[in-house]
């Protein structure tokens, strides 16, 4: 079975990463899931931003944490917005990155609920930054979020419409006491002698490993699924590693250009 195509931020080859604009492409190429990073404002609303601060992304400086959501909705976001797609395999790579409708605005997790909602058969996964001064108030801000869409207590980890991910084991533990069938991801940097032989913390269900670990070690994916646990992988662009991707069994290949990685995949 082919890998799930998972969009990084959305369609962020060609769109401004994390806003409206990038996901609503991503959705437009065919993407099985999208993928965002979330943090808390000042005045507690969940935002998708990956940096901690907004210096890199839009024309605003400081900490997403000591920012409310009024000054940080006047920022335009269209700064990180890429030249060309570099994706070889991409139909899309000759097209401009001029900033289009959409482009500029700052994204908020539930705007991105909204989007998932009206596309029932696209998955959200939801990565929480730490560390982060709120702790654990961003996992109950979420969950407290999905709630309100009918989406924090699945009927299954199978049937869920929205993943959680985190680099943090113990975000992960926050997770699961807030809810039994929402599936997460421990997501992976590299591979030190605890989680080496594939097993994970009880409370996470997927192993989300780096590319660059299965380059250096195509073996782990085996030894994960060996305890269950299925595989996640950030993020794939470049064909020989879709490729390999695609011959370990890995389920889920977070990517830029989620047309550009599909039409490798189905060549």
């Amino acid at each position: 079975m082919q890998p799930a195509v998972v969009a990084h931020r959305g369609a962020s080859a060609h769109r401004a990463e994390h806003t409206v604009g990038a996901y609503a492409l991503a959705i437009e190429q065919g993407a099985d899931g999208l993928e965002c990073d979330v943090r808390l404002t000042r005045d507690g609303h969940l935002v998708c931003v990956h940096d901690r601060t907004v210096d890199r992304t839009s024309t605003g400086r400081g900490a997403v944490s000591t920012l409310t959501l009024a000054h940080l909705s006047q920022l335009d976001y269209s700064r990180a917005r890429p030249a060309l797609s570099e994706h070889p395999g991409d139909p899309m790579r000759h097209a401009g990155a001029t900033p289009e409708r959409g482009d500029r605005g700052l994204l908020t997790l539930e705007s991105l609920l909204d989007l998932v909602a009206d596309s029932p058969r696209t998955r959200l996964f939801v990565e929480t930054k730490h560390p982060v001064r709120y702790g654990g108030l961003v996992e109950a801000k979420l969950v407290a979020l999905l709630r309100r869409y009918g989406m924090a207590n699945p009927r299954s980890k199978e049937e869920s419409r929205v993943v959680m991910m985190s680099f943090s084991a113990m975000a992960v533990r926050r997770l699961r006491r807030h809810s039994a069938t929402l599936p997460t991801v421990l997501l992976l940097d590299q591979l030190n002698p605890l989680r080496w032989d594939g097993t994970l913390p009880e409370a996470a269900d997927y192993t989300g490993p780096g590319i660059h670990l299965l380059r250096a070690d195509p073996d782990y994916v085996d030894r994960a699924a060996a305890f269950g646990h299925l595989t996640y992988t950030w993020t794939v662009d470049d064909p020989t590693d879709v490729e390999l991707c695609r011959r370990l069994g890995v389920a889920w290949v977070a990517t830029n250009s989620p047309a550009g990685t599909r039409e490798l995949l189905t060549r």
